[in-house]
């Protein structure tokens, strides 16, 4: 359990933020985002991800509103963690990733201004934050 691996995704309907969180140094970093078409990512490329990297757990972010509601996305994120179950046969969690989003477009700032923001990065950096979180309330 002190090594466990796991993959993180900050779920979009154009472009999904993969992170590689390690919980022996309780850290994560960014890997390439996936692209999706209408929340649909090409799975190859999930499998191959999940093959090169070998998570014992999947953590996907749940968009929430500020006040904890549901927001349309939601339902499109829990079938997107349920497939990943489905498909892989391991275990995803959920975490809670309001403000991730904000952060991640914080940080990168910090390290390189307006272009250090590119989509792709903030939803990768997104999902850092969001295994972090997760890891600080597993």
């Amino acid at each position: 359990m002190e090594n466990q691996t796991a993959l993180a995704f900050d779920f979009g309907m154009k472009s999904i933020g993969v992170a590689l969180g390690q919980r022996i140094t309780s850290t994560a970093s960014p890997l390439a985002a996936l692209k999706a078409q209408d929340g649909i990512p090409n799975w190859d490329v999930v499998a191959k991800t999940i093959g090169e990297w070998q998570p014992q757990v999947l953590i996907v972010g749940l968009p929430l509103n500020m006040d904890g509601t549901p927001q349309d996305i939601t339902n499109n994120a829990k079938k997107f963690g349920r497939r990943l179950a489905h498909k892989y046969n391991l275990p995803v969690h959920f975490q809670d990733e309001r403000l991730s989003t904000v952060e991640a477009k914080a940080r990168l700032f910090e390290l390189g201004g307006y272009k250090k923001l590119s989509k792709d990065k903030v939803d990768s950096v997104s999902a850092c934050l969001i295994y972090q979180s997760w890891l600080l309330n597993s």
